[in-house]
């Protein structure tokens, strides 16, 4: 087996968002699995213009980064709002409860995370951001 993967993250890798009802305001692709990775987590995000997530997610023990790879939006993290745009990166430690908005053209980003943990470290609050 070789000491490499390469996946198409849009072509490859499936778009849970729509098993969950968030299509197609929300597309994300969690391609930990398919890239075979073991130490940490990366996924795929684009929002719809105008689209906010409707809960906040914090995590039991990874840590995150997300950079912009296009357009622009919000982020908010806890009980504060950051305007974010193309190549900005955020670090969010496990404790904070986060989540994006996009704005006019839509907010496309990468996340990444670590230590790879699955699907049991994520902790969802729905209606978390509501104005």
């Amino acid at each position: 087996m070789p000491g490499y993967t390469i996946t198409n993250l849009r072509g490859d890798v499936e778009d849970a968002a729509v098993a969950f009802g968030l299509s197609p305001g929300l597309e994300a692709r969690f391609a930990s699995g398919g890239l075979g990775l073991t130490r940490l987590g990366v996924s795929y995000q684009r929002l719809a213009p105008g689209f906010r997530v409707p809960f906040g997610h914090k995590h039991a023990e990874q840590e995150e980064l997300y950079v912009v790879l296009s357009g622009a939006g919000r982020v908010r993290l806890g009980d504060e709002v950051h305007d974010i745009a193309q190549w900005d990166a955020v670090r969010v430690d496990k404790d904070t409860m986060r989540n994006f908005e996009a704005g006019p053209e839509g907010l496309e980003f990468l996340a990444i995370g670590a230590p790879a943990t699955g699907p049991g470290d994520a902790q969802a609050e729905p209606g978390w951001w509501s104005e």
